[in-house]
């Protein structure tokens, strides 16, 4: 459920999560990229619970795909607990926002018409434009709804823009970069997971989170 409340200052946020799962699918698209993060959903709110973005529909099975409203506690990222992630944040105005939650809902209420645009997330990686109706990958979705928002970062169309451009964009301010599950924000009692991971790059006392 979107939260549409807001403050009575006349700027707002919106967030970007991007994230790096390990799955034998991100495993090979990064293979071309060689960026570090293969995955971009939409976030509204710094405790990433109104996130959405296209993706997998069910943990096991990356072909069932299409538009999904993401859980961090649950599926895919409960399915690979060791994800790192980086979350960036958009300044916008009111208006912005609030156009960004219109689209997201109607997504929401058509979410059955809309399919996974694998032709697309391959064309993306040769740099060609092609744009099948009702179809979109992770970050052509978010590209397209800032857009429509009133927020064109690019000068080409979302159906070339990747997960590594919004990192590079000069307009997002990184919030936090670290594994998913280390995230200060998120619900430490609904963090149960197993998790074999002896180095961390980055420890709960130096983490930040403006």
């Amino acid at each position: 459920m979107i939260d549409n409340a807001q403050d009575n200052n006349s700027r707002s946020s919106i967030y970007v999560l991007l994230t790096d799962t390990g799955t034998l699918f991100t495993t090979l698209i990064k293979s071309f990229t060689a960026a570090p993060y293969n995955h971009a959903s939409l976030a509204l709110d710094t405790d990433l619970n109104d996130l959405f973005s296209f993706g997998r529909k069910h943990p096991k099975n990356p072909w069932a795909a299409g538009f999904v409203e993401e859980d961090v506690y649950e599926g895919t990222f409960r399915q690979f607990p060791s994800t790192r992630c980086v979350l960036l944040r958009l300044q916008v105005s009111k208006q912005q926002r609030d156009d960004a939650i219109r689209i997201v809902q109607s997504f929401q209420k058509e979410k059955e018409v809309y399919r996974y645009n694998l032709i697309g997330l391959l064309r993306v990686l040769m740099n060609l434009d092609i744009e099948p109706k009702n179809a979109f990958f992770c970050s052509q979705f978010v590209s397209e709804t800032l857009s429509k928002s009133g927020l064109s970062l690019w000068d080409r169309p979302s159906t070339l823009v990747t997960p590594n451009d919004f990192l590079r964009h000069p307009a997002f301010e990184t919030l936090y970069e670290g594994f998913l599950y280390d995230y200060p924000l998120l619900d430490r009692d609904r963090l149960v997971y197993k998790r074999n991971v002896s180095d961390r790059s980055i420890q709960w006392g130096r983490q930040a989170v403006l």
